[in-house]
């Protein structure tokens, strides 16, 4: 028969247990070299190192994901035709002035 102590026992070890979880890696020996132009790249990238060091790994041992829809197409720029700069500043222009709110009308 189990005790209640047994039942918590085995609810905590279960907890731990639990699969796909993160694990913490220490790496030691870092030249300090390296880990300035780690901490300089992290910057530059808007990252922390922690980040840049996780995507570094990844894509040296192939595991980098690829984004899915996160290209632009423009292969049918040709049918449909592009604005160009001056175009869209006027047509952005029109509908943030579209987009005002009258006071008067919801007072």
């Amino acid at each position: 028969m189990m005790s209640y102590d047994d039942i918590n026992m085995h609810s905590i070890f279960d907890v731990n247990k639990k699969e796909g979880s993160m694990k913490s890696v220490t790496i030691r020996g870092i030249e300090p070299e390296v880990s300035e132009k780690l901490k300089l790249t992290a910057a530059e990238q808007g990252k922390s190192i922690n980040q840049l060091s996780i995507e570094i790994i990844k894509e040296s041992l192939g595991l980098k994901k690829e984004k899915k829809y996160s290209r632009e197409y423009d292969d049918l720029d040709d049918l449909f035709g592009r604005w160009s700069e001056d175009e869209f500043k006027e047509i952005h222009s029109k509908i943030s002035k579209e987009r005002q709110i009258d006071q008067d009308l919801w007072a």
